[in-house]
């Protein structure tokens, strides 16, 4: 079992301590002059985080346990000025909420949820909520997903769920039918990329509960 680790952000999108590499990430690639380190307790990461990181970044007399993460970046192929898409589901179905992230600045473009349903349904309207506010806003750059049955539901212009619409799920049918009804009535050139995660890692949209 992999020990935890707690990363303190000086320098950030948003700055703080976060207890997965994923959040950490979300936080500092892309930044330019981020600043961040790894401690292995709250106490330690909270007492960094009051002081200087150059008390803790570069200092060769630092303790070998508080050494800076090493980022990983993703290959060429992959477009920074982009929209990266993911969905989390608490229980399947459960508590539900999807969000978009642009990936050369880390920032978090918009989020929506928890609702009752499921995953494959929160990743369906992540990627039509993308596709719409592009548009709106006259953006032209890619949307990435790392899910094929989402997208392969956005070519048909169908959330193809079996979920059984009940009453206590009726606000996210009435969203699923919007989002099919955009999809029928607009015209995008919007491409729509399949994230990579076995070759890129999780996609920065991730919610990091895995």
């Amino acid at each position: 079992m992999n020990k935890k680790k707690y990363y303190v952000v000086w320098e950030g999108v948003d700055p703080g301590i976060y207890t997965t590499w994923t959040e950490c990430e979300l936080q500092i690639k892309g930044y330019k002059g981020a600043k961040f380190c790894s401690f292995n307790t709250h106490e330690e990461a909270a007492q960094a985080f009051q002081s200087s990181p150059l008390d803790y970044i570069n200092n060769k007399k630092k303790d070998p346990s508080k050494i800076k993460p090493t980022p990983s970046f993703y290959p060429k192929e992959v477009e920074d000025n982009s929209l990266a898409v993911d969905a989390a589901c608490s229980g399947n179905p459960g508590k539900m909420e999807y969000r978009g992230i642009h990936i050369a600045s880390r920032q978090q473009i918009f989020h929506f949820g928890p609702l009752q349903g499921t995953n494959n349904i929160g990743e369906f309207l992540a990627i039509v909520h993308g596709l719409a506010l592009l548009k709106k806003e006259g953006f032209d750059m890619p949307i990435y997903s790392d899910s094929a049955i989402a997208i392969g539901w956005i070519k048909k212009k169908k959330c193809g769920t079996k979920l059984p619409h009940t009453q206590k799920n009726d606000k996210l049918f009435s969203m699923i039918e919007r989002a099919e009804n955009w999809l029928k009535n607009n015209i995008y050139s919007t491409r729509i990329i399949k994230w990579k995660t076995k070759e890129w890692g999780e996609i920065p949209a991730d919610f990091g509960r895995k």
